[in-house]
């Protein structure tokens, strides 16, 4: 469905040129969920921005449903359903008025439009509030309708900028249940963004970009094996003899500390039973703690999914003029 080739952004700043994408290349299939990772000033929003046809590519391209981004622009915008990560409704319009005026925009005949809106107001769960205004929902419900309204035109890719910002963890489920639904109905493309680690568990490969470039391609669970092993925590009072039995399997504590030996192993769950059976010396407690994705972030990038990064980065990206 999408197909990077070698995409580059460069922009000229006072302090000269800033390489925002460097060299990027990758695929999504059809029907996938797919998420894009990377700190503030990464690079990934300038990406979305060069796929969605806002941002030119200084080199490279992509090919979308088919289309490519940079000579056939039109085609690929029909293509697309795009949420931004800040609220784009108009308020002063129902949440109906809203979804009638993106039908028109995108040229979808009154009849077929009508029928769409019913349907999209029903899976949003928003039928009952279709003729209130919008300034007058929550920020669970207003997302909910922009998701909506992003579907109206049938598009066979839908990105998602940070779709569930600032919304309580129940609403978050909520709209997940929403993504799912799409996904496996319509067989529509989700490419999304998301400062949620639990919530790129979802997606069924992730692209983590860093200063730039694509440093990861992997599902979560090959990501994750970047990370290490299974984490192992052992109390006991018999540290030598403790020590001593790991060092006869091979295996190294990361860290010994009072009564605390700390180690890792692949295939934790497995591993566990027969340790605690055989070994020969008393074990006060055993935990056992699986790489996140988290983890993953840190270790390949050496900091926080919502660090900063540098802000020259994004230059450009959709709603930040170059």
């Amino acid at each position: 469905m999408i197909d990077v080739r070698h995409i580059r952004r460069v922009f000229q700043t006072k302090k000269g040129p800033v390489t925002a994408v460097n060299d990027v290349s990758f695929s999504v299939e059809r029907g996938e969920i797919f998420g894009f990772l990377g700190p503030n000033g990464a690079g990934k929003t300038t990406t979305i921005g060069m796929l969605c046809t806002l941002v030119r590519p200084t080199s490279g391209t992509a090919i979308l449903n088919g289309y490519d981004i940079v000579r056939q622009p039109h085609y690929v915008r029909k293509s697309i359903g795009l949420v931004f990560q800040d609220p784009s409704l108009d308020e002063r319009l129902t949440a109906r008025e809203n979804l009638e005026f993106h039908a028109r925009l995108y040229s979808v005949p009154r009849d077929i439009a009508r029928d769409r809106i019913d349907r999209m107001l029903d899976m949003v769960e928003l039928v009952s509030r279709q003729d209130d205004l919008v300034k007058n929902f929550s920020g669970g419900m207003k997302r909910r309708l922009e998701i909506a309204r992003g579907l109206i035109h049938h598009p066979r890719v839908l990105f998602l900028d940070e779709p569930t910002l600032g919304l309580d963890p129940q609403t978050r489920c909520c709209i997940w249940d929403y993504i799912h639904h799409l996904q496996a109905e319509e067989q529509i493309t989700i490419f999304l963004t998301t400062h949620y680690m639990e919530e790129a568990e979802h997606c069924r490969r992730i692209a983590i970009m860093d200063y730039g470039k694509l440093i990861a391609l992997d599902t979560p669970a090959g990501l994750k094996k970047v990370a290490g092993g299974d984490r192992i925590a052992m109390t006991t009072l018999q540290m030598d003899r403790a020590t001593a039995y790991l060092a006869e399997r091979g295996l190294t504590p990361s860290r010994v500390r009072d009564r605390e030996l700390v180690f890792e192993v692949q295939n934790g769950e497995e591993f566990l039973p027969s340790f605690v059976r055989r070994a020969p010396f008393d074990i006060l407690t055993i935990n056992l703690t699986r790489p996140t994705l988290e983890d993953v972030f840190l270790r390949m990038t050496g900091r926080t999914l919502r660090e900063e990064g540098d802000p020259a980065g994004e230059a450009g990206a959709p709603g930040k003029p170059p």
